[in-house]
């Protein structure tokens, strides 16, 4: 419930304080909202099937940013960035859908 009210705090201030992201930082930060986006529906299915655990989320979500902003660091170092994020934005999709899908069957039984 805390991580719930959190992200919509989160949403809401960015949303009305309209922050800036720094030049060097802006190719990090869609490979950030899809890795957190990624943590949040891993979240809400393990909620759903019962085995919810906050420090598993909480390391999920910092695991899953930390590791996407390195592969996308490595891919700007070697040349290929642009590659690489959207290698990362792939994968990460595919789990966000594949978490989609199961907290679908969990609500609708189908």
């Amino acid at each position: 419930m805390i991580a719930a009210l959190g992200l919509v705090v989160g949403v809401v201030v960015g949303v009305l304080l309209h922050p800036e992201v720094p030049v060097a930082l802006q190719p990090y930060l869609p490979i950030a909202v899809v890795a957190a986006l990624d943590a949040v529906f891993g979240g809400l299915r393990a909620v759903l099937d019962g085995i919810f655990d906050d420090k598993v989320f909480v390391v999920s979500f910092a695991s899953n940013a930390v590791v996407a902003a390195l592969i996308v660091y490595l891919g700007d170092q070697l040349g290929v960035g642009s590659q690489l994020s959207t290698g990362v934005v792939v994968v990460l999709g595919v789990r966000i859908f594949s978490n989609v899908a199961a907290i679908r069957r969990h609500l609708f039984n189908a």
